[in-house]
C-alpha cells in the first residue's frame, strides 16, 4: 500500500474542483465538504447563506508516489481563477474563495512558494488573492454533493460550469488522466 496525503482546497464551487480531481491519477479520493467557518456541522443551505464563513471545499487524498503536493496546487491553480476575491464567474460569495487549507508546515511553505513563483513569472494577470490557511475542520457535504458531475452531467450547471474544466484537463493535461478516463 503505497503513502497517501491529503490536501484541502476551497476554488469555487465544490463541484467544479471535484471533478477536475477526480480525473487525476494518483487521486484515491475526493469529498466535498466545507472548512474555514466559525460554525459546526455546517449544511449546503447555511454555507450558502454567508452566514457561517465555511467556504465550500474538497479533500484530495493523493497516492504520494504518482503526485507530489506541488504538482496537486498546480493543477488547482490551473482550473480556477486564483485572482478574483470570494468568487468564480457567476458564484459570488465568500464561500467561494480560493483557499488552500494546510495540514503540515512543509504544505504552507510549498503553497506560498508556489504563490509567490506563480507572482513573480506574472502567470496571471491580476493579483492572486489565495488564502493560506492552517487546516481546523473539515465538514463533509451531503451525499448528493458527492462526484456531482459524475453523478449528474447533464444538468444544466454541469454541462454549461464544469463540462468545459473537464474538456480542458482532457485536451491540455492528459498524460495526468486516469488510464479508464483516456
Amino acid at each position: 500500500m503505497s503513502n497517501t496525503e491529503t490536501a484541502t482546497l476551497a476554488g469555487g464551487c465544490f463541484w467544479c474542483v471535484e471533478a477536475v480531481f477526480e480525473l487525476v491519477d494518483g487521486v484515491v479520493k475526493v469529498t466535498s465538504g466545507y472548512t474555514g467557518g466559525h460554525t459546526t456541522d455546517p449544511d449546503y443551505a447555511s454555507v450558502c447563506s454567508e452566514t457561517t464563513g465555511h467556504a465550500e471545499a474538497v479533500n484530495v487524498e493523493f497516492e504520494t508516489s504518482k503526485l507530489d503536493y506541488q504538482t496537486v496546487l498546480e493543477i488547482f491553480f490551473a482550473y480556477h481563477d486564483p485572482t478574483t476575491l470570494n468568487r468564480q464567474g457567476n458564484d459570488i460569495g465568500s464561500s467561494y474563495r480560493s483557499a488552500i487549507y494546510y495540514h503540515s508546515d512543509i504544505q504552507k511553505t510549498t503553497a506560498e512558494s508556489l504563490i509567490s513563483d506563480l507572482e513573480t513569472n506574472q502567470v496571471f494577470p491580476d493579483p492572486i488573492v489565495t488564502e493560506v490557511c492552517e487546516l481546523d475542520v473539515f465538514y463533509e457535504a451531503e451525499d448528493y454533493h458527492q462526484s456531482f458531475f459524475k453523478n449528474n452531467p447533464y444538468q444544466p450547471y454541469c454541462q454549461f460550469i464544469i463540462a468545459p474544466k473537464v474538456m480542458k484537463l482532457r485536451e491540455k493535461h492528459s498524460s495526468i488522466l486516469k488510464q479508464e478516463v483516456h
